[in-house]
């Protein structure tokens, strides 16, 4: 419906806009608005990045790696990405790197892999 109140209000503005005297003549258009920058594609950018972020972290660097996908996934989803499913799956790696972190802290002592006997 808002659409449609939309359209017709262009209509009656180009009506309006155009000479009285001339009316087979097109009414001006104004200039085209400089290109903005894609923001959608900096969101599904970082759904992407938090995913991979929160799945290398798994592996090295949780400390530091799991938070940043957690804030890159939340950005993400904030700015309205197409990609939220793969938003979430960073963001639920970001957390499960924190979970490993946690766990490796707690048995092992240390924050590192110990796959040595």
């Amino acid at each position: 419906m808002t659409l449609t109140l939309i359209d017709r209000a262009r209509r009656t503005d180009e009506v309006i806009d155009q000479d009285p005297a001339d009316p087979g003549t097109a009414p001006e258009k104004a200039p085209a608005p400089a290109p903005r920058r894609a923001v959608g594609r900096e969101a599904d950018g970082l759904a992407v990045a938090s995913f991979v972020l929160g799945l290398v972290g798994l592996l090295v660097f949780n400390l530091l790696l799991g938070p940043t996908a957690i804030v890159m996934a939340l950005l993400a989803l904030a700015r309205r990405t197409r990609r939220p499913g793969r938003a979430r799956l960073g963001l639920a790696l970001g957390v499960a790197d924190l979970v490993v972190l946690a766990v490796l802290v707690s048995v092992n002592g240390t924050v590192a892999w110990n796959l040595g006997g």
